[in-house]
């Protein structure tokens, strides 16, 4: 598939590797929806990136809300044929924390958005891309998970947040297989240490100690990375059913 062909619905569009990743998209000819749950910030990123860019606010782990978001995204582009799962949350805490073990309640909260929540996006966009109009290689459309470093390495405090991005790297496969009648590929990006809006946030010493961990490039990837294999991806049909870490070779400690 051409770049420049690309309908792209990136959830978590209003920052960070989402924002990124549209902005990149648009720069090569796309056409971008962006999806959050941040109403303002939504607005306001979408409005940054010009007056065609769409933006549907959209809770991820509300089936109905990502249904009516989709099929939306779907008429604004003038079709749909890339999905980019990149709403999430950190869901930082240790499994006997000083005010005692984690809540249930906050686990399931975790696997309710990183998890569930790209599997609603994912079957919802599967069930638009099928009708889509195959190319030469018979391709309909390419659905991103992004996954975490964390998923192999994850550190003390991560249990939730591990977890859900072991399962979706796990369900990458699968679903690669099972779509594959359709012509709609599946992979999945494992990110490392990025310049995100968490990051950029923390201490200049503690960002320079995280990039020291990264044997090459020695800096903090940049968001710019994630989205230009985003693209690459979307151009390579053979490229399936994968999990790619994109981290400068790191290899994360326990903390």
């Amino acid at each position: 598939m051409k770049i420049q062909d690309a309908r792209a619905v990136i959830t978590g569009g209003a920052s960070g590797l989402g924002h990124a990743t549209a902005r990149h998209l648009l720069a090569q000819g796309a056409r971008v929806a962006l999806l959050d749950v941040q109403e303002e910030a939504g607005r306001a990123a979408a409005a940054a990136l010009g007056p065609d860019v769409a933006f549907l606010r959209c809770d991820v782990t509300a089936e109905t809300e990502v249904e009516a978001a989709m099929a939306e995204a779907q008429r604004h582009l003038g079709g749909l044929n890339l999905l980019v799962n990149c709403a999430g949350v950190i869901g930082a805490g240790r499994v006997l924390g000083k005010h005692g073990p984690m809540s249930g309640e906050f686990f399931a909260k975790v696997v309710h958005i990183n998890l569930i929540g790209t599997f609603l996006c994912d079957k919802t966009a599967a069930a638009l891309m099928q009708h889509n109009t195959p190319n030469e290689d018979g391709e309909r459309g390419l659905i991103v998970h992004t996954s975490s470093v964390a998923a192999f390495e994850g550190q003390i405090g991560q249990a939730a947040y591990s977890a859900t991005k072991a399962a979706l790297a796990g369900m990458t496969l699968p679903m690669a297989r099972e779509l594959a009648r359709f012509g709609i590929r599946c992979i999945a990006i494992a990110p490392g240490i990025f310049l995100t809006p968490m990051v950029a946030s923390m201490s200049a010493e503690l960002q320079a100690s995280l990039a020291a961990q990264i044997p090459f490039p020695h800096r903090l990837g940049k968001p710019e990375e994630f989205a230009q294999l985003v693209a690459a991806a979307f151009t390579i049909p053979m490229l399936n059913g994968e999990t790619i870490r994109l981290d400068g070779a790191v290899r994360m400690q326990p903390q």
